[in-house]
């Protein structure tokens, strides 16, 4: 059977949902992201965070799934507006 995985990269969380051929949702697994408020109106949050809570909700909601990674057909991304990452390629 093919799967399609989503991603949800929001403002408070990072989510993974698994949706089965007929884009019923099988399972989902979510992470709460720590927010950092630098001005009024600003929100920050850690690249790192952002990175191992995508990879954490992503292997949580294949396993709660059952079902291995070849299985999926297709990956889906979303994130908040006006998102921003800069690095230096030198260092990470």
């Amino acid at each position: 059977m093919s799967y399609i995985l989503a991603i949800d990269q929001g403002t408070t969380s990072t989510r993974a949902i698994i949706f089965d051929s007929q884009m019923a949702p099988v399972t989902y697994s979510q992470k709460e992201l720590t927010q950092y408020f630098p001005y009024n109106g600003w929100v920050e949050h850690h690249p790192e965070e952002i990175w191992s809570t995508t990879i954490e909700t992503c292997q949580k909601a294949i396993k709660k799934a059952g079902i291995k990674t070849r299985n999926l057909v297709a990956i889906g991304i979303t994130n908040q507006r006006e998102t921003t990452l800069i690095w230096d390629k030198r260092t990470g």
